[in-house]
């Protein structure tokens, strides 16, 4: 299993927020690219990046740090946030980034989301988060009315390389990944799975292990320090 350090990017700012929610944002910080340099001196061979103004509205300001961070920082960097149309997902790629996550359009569109994954084989990930079961897009501020599993295996038949879920309740929270839920999802779907959200401790990051999720995504904790940054370098396996 592998520990991708979160750098989430907000008004050009690195933050993290609470549930999703936009109104509780923590800033960590006035340069994304100096977070993802913390992370790559701690270990880390990979990012997960998230616009979250691009995630919230389809239209990103963010381009410019993102940029910054694939080129400068030599980490492997997977994008998402408002990641809505082919374009979005070429020009991210051609950037460097080494996959693009794609949320709202998977839900809103299959169709499209078959032809950008036959066009980018390997390099999309199907971002799933959910809200009381209900996979949620638009930067978490609707309802798709899918549920989990549902979804799960739909994006797999379209040629998903992997999913990235995010159960919403506990995200920021760090009191706990939702295994249940992980496990269902790791039983209905053969792709690699990335958890992300309620991760604490180390307790929380060696339970996931044990599920045999590829890749757990790790923000407020690392931040916080509620997660040691030694960990970075523990779990920093190669991962294609």
């Amino acid at each position: 299993m592998i520990v991708l350090p979160a750098v989430d990017i907000l008004g050009g700012v690195p933050v993290q927020l609470l549930r999703g929610e936009y109104d509780k944002v923590t800033r960590y910080g006035d340069d994304p690219l100096d977070a993802s340099l913390r992370w790559k001196q701690a270990g880390a061979t990979w990012l997960h990046v998230v616009d979250l103004d691009g995630a919230r509205t389809g239209q990103s300001t963010n381009g410019g740090a993102i940029r910054a961070i694939i080129e400068e920082s030599g980490l492997r960097v997977q994008v998402g946030g408002g990641l809505r149309t082919r374009h979005d997902v070429q020009r991210v790629l051609g950037w460097g980034a080494a996959r693009a996550v794609i949320g709202t359009t998977a839900a809103r569109d299959p169709e499209l989301l078959r032809e950008i994954c036959a066009t980018y084989p390997g390099q999309i990930v199907v971002s799933l988060d959910t809200r009381g079961g209900e996979v949620a897009i638009a930067g978490w501020t609707e309802g798709s009315g899918r549920t989990l599993l549902d979804a799960a295996r739909e994006a797999e038949a379209t040629g998903a390389a992997r999913i990235l879920f995010t159960a919403i309740e506990t995200d920021g929270g760090m009191a706990g990944p939702d295994l249940g839920a992980i496990e269902a999802l790791l039983r209905a779907v053969t792709i690699p799975i990335i958890a992300s959200g309620g991760v604490g401790s180390i307790e929380h990051l060696a339970a996931l292990e044990r599920t045999g999720v590829e890749a757990v995504i790790v923000g407020t904790a690392l931040y916080e320090g509620r997660v040691p940054t030694a960990v970075v370098a523990q779990y920093a396996k190669h991962a294609d």
